[in-house]
């Protein structure tokens, strides 16, 4: 309880801040949403390509060092980024330091979750598992919802949009650099966790790294799988680069006019809430009725709910009317809540195919083309926006999702996987 919370609020931290924060950042700053969803989507790329390092992770120094010195250069970037934020040439610079942290974080999470196995055993790690999970679910809501807050705050009060984000990136900068020191004093050292390059020859390594990416495609319906990883988010991947600009475009835009602040709040938290109870809802029915039964009610919950901004977009709600932003947190609740009931299946799936021999590895490229779904689709988002305008892109979202059902349609699940024994539940 010392080392597990710290480090998970640590692994989940830089990811929201390079893919959610950044794009209310560059909204803010004026981007256009064509751009900033198209240089924004390029972020996603160091988790699409994280398994052509992770070997290297596993093999040199250790996973408690390359924790520790991650963070370090999480720190030191998020610093940096702060720097030049004021600058003139400020986006080629905030583009390049996110990538880096996002490199970082990619890197992170392979020794972070690495290093929790080591120092755990089996028992134990079930055992903090729902700590584990916890502690990122509140990385994610300070990060959409606590940072957005204090950013909007510091906009409203300094008046000057790059000073209060730089600002707030320094704030992390020193959260960054203290949890680092912390954790140096804090995390154990299991005997467990020693570097292997003394005792593996290069040529061992290139031949288990191909040979890990050849068995993976020699998997029985290895191409469906693939195409249903990519294309089974493809609306939530247009969606989520648009969610921010949305809020945050006047109403003559066709947006709704929210401050910063206002987005943290809706977003950051009664979204998260939403977000999680749906998780807990779809792990429990897994449970009672297994993936195979679970795949088409969860494949309309993570599509259906989307049509809440039609709805929004349409109506134009006020957020500073008392009845209008209740309805606003309300239909943000519900379009959670069925994308956390909706994603439930979709992990399960990935671990269900990456099941056999060098099943961490092959989870790894499940996730690893789970990040190319949603980079590619999403960095060609805010050109559709414009073309369409707000009401008609949630429309062509609605539309997206016959792409959700029909992936769904495709793949083949053990009846079996998922369901618990009588005896094992509550």
């Amino acid at each position: 309880m010392w080392w597990i919370p710290t480090l998970y609020l640590a692994e989940g931290l830089p990811y929201i801040a390079v893919n959610t924060l950044s794009t209310i950042l560059y909204k803010n700053m004026g981007m256009s949403n064509e751009d900033l969803a198209f240089y924004t989507g390029w972020l996603y790329l160091p988790w699409v390509i994280k398994p052509f390092w992770s070997p290297f992770v596993d093999i040199l120094k250790t996973k408690r060092w390359w924790t520790i010195y991650t963070q370090l250069l999480i720190g030191i970037s998020f610093a940096a980024l702060a720097f030049v934020l004021p600058l003139s040439n400020y986006l080629i610079l905030s583009l390049v330091i996110f990538w880096v942290i996002g490199f970082l974080s990619a890197t992170h999470d392979i020794a972070a979750d690495g290093f929790y196995m080591l120092a755990l055993d089996s028992s134990d790690q079930s055992l903090y598992v729902g700590i584990r999970s916890a502690f990122y679910r509140l990385a994610t809501i300070l990060g959409q919802g606590g940072i957005v807050i204090a950013a909007g705050y510091l906009e409203l009060s300094t008046g000057n949009i790059p000073l209060a984000w730089a600002i707030t990136f320094a704030m992390l900068s020193v959260l960054f650099i203290a949890v680092t020191f912390y954790h140096i004093n804090v995390l154990p050292k299991p005997e467990s966790d020693c570097s292997s390059v003394g005792n593996v020859k290069k040529v061992d390594v290139l031949k288990e790294f191909f040979g890990t990416f050849r068995s993976f495609f020699k998997k029985k319906g290895v191409w469906i799988a693939v195409l249903f990883i990519l294309l089974y988010r493809f609306p939530e991947a247009q969606l989520v680069k648009m969610i921010n600009p949305f809020f945050l475009d006047s109403v003559s835009e066709g947006g709704l006019g929210m401050s910063t602040s206002e987005v943290g709040l809706v977003y950051g938290t009664i979204g998260i809430i939403g977000l999680t109870l749906g998780g807990i809802l779809g792990g429990y029915i897994v449970s009672r009725i297994g993936l195979k039964r679970s795949l088409w009610p969860m494949a309309l919950s993570i599509t259906l709910p989307c049509a809440v901004f039609c709805w929004m977009s349409i109506s134009q709600p006020d957020p500073g009317t008392l009845l209008d932003m209740i309805l606003i947190n309300l239909a943000v609740f519900i379009e959670q809540f069925g994308y956390g009931v909706g994603f439930t299946s979709f992990m399960l799936y990935m671990m269900y195919f990456s099941e056999g021999p060098s099943q961490t590895s092959h989870y790894a490229i499940c996730t690893a083309f789970m990040a190319l779904g949603m980079m590619i689709p999403g960095m060609f988002a805010g050109w559709i926006q414009q073309m369409l305008g707000y009401v008609n892109f949630f429309w062509w979202i609605m539309l997206c999702c016959i792409v959700t059902l029909g992936v769904t349609a495709m793949i083949k699940v053990d009846p079996s996987f998922g369901v618990k024994k009588q005896s094992e539940l509550p």
